[in-house]
């Protein structure tokens, strides 16, 4: 199968340090991929890379058939708005709008008029057991409610690649499960590919293909589960409403 997103032979330093050193990984439409190494290894470097927020010294970055390492900033912004969405570890949510505006900003970026970007970021909340907090100010939430939020608004503009960086590191493992189940289901219902970014084994447990990172280089399968029980068990789980499953997750 082509792949929808491709990073082939990366390099990457920062000053005299280096943090890709040849790295090459492919993700196909609606696969969910986690990325395991230890600190520094370069494993976030390279999720920046595949979505464009950096740029390669070496190496080519490929998405749906275009090179995406070549294309302009404002290209590769525009990129990010509509068919790239971003869950980080603390959800960079902004403190002073509210939960919908949060969730709306994607779509308001996007010039979509303000009373459809509001329905979408609605239904969103709605999906993930947060509706009754979207007149809520994004600081006066928990850890994992902000989380969901964050979810909310990487999902609203229907992305093709789901880019999730260590987005369960600052909760507890409970909540952590919960809220990853969650991120997986939404991906899996929306059929958006996920690079997910982590060095917690459990978190990597709920994507189809685990790989490594290592001194800047990536080596294949870390997980020798096999892919299609994870995607098989995760597919059932997609057919549960979602807002049952995220009432765990607060």
């Amino acid at each position: 199968m082509t792949p929808l997103l491709h990073g082939q032979d990366l390099y990457r330093s920062f000053g005299q340090t280096p943090a890709l050193q040849g790295a090459t990984l492919s993700v196909t439409a609606g696969e969910i991929v986690a990325v395991m190494g230890p600190s520094g290894s370069g494993k976030s470097t390279l999720l920046h890379c595949l979505a464009g927020i950096f740029l390669p010294d070496r190496g080519e970055v490929w998405f749906d058939g275009q090179r995406l390492d070549q294309m302009s900033d404002t290209s590769r912004t525009r990129l990010r708005r509509t068919d790239f969405g971003f869950v980080f570890q603390f959800g960079q949510l902004v403190p002073e709008l509210t939960v919908a505006d949060n969730v709306a900003i994607p779509q308001l970026l996007g010039r979509v008029s303000r009373k459809r970007a509001y329905a979408q970021a609605t239904s969103w909340l709605d999906r993930l057991g947060l509706g009754d907090l979207r007149g809520r100010r994004t600081g006066e939430l928990s850890g994992g409610q902000a989380q969901r939020v964050a979810i909310a608004r990487a999902l609203v503009s229907q992305p093709r690649v789901l880019f999730a960086d260590e987005p369960t590191g600052s909760l507890d493992s409970a909540t952590g499960d919960k809220v990853m189940e969650l991120l997986v289901v939404a991906a899996r219902q929306e059929n958006a590919a996920v690079v997910l970014v982590t060095h917690d084994a459990r978190v990597a447990r709920s994507a189809d293909r685990t790989v490594s990172v290592h001194d800047g280089r990536v080596t294949q399968p870390a997980d020798a589960q096999p892919a299609a029980a994870r995607a098989a068990a995760a597919r059932a789980a997609a057919a549960q409403p979602a807002a049952a499953r995220a009432e765990g997750a607060r």
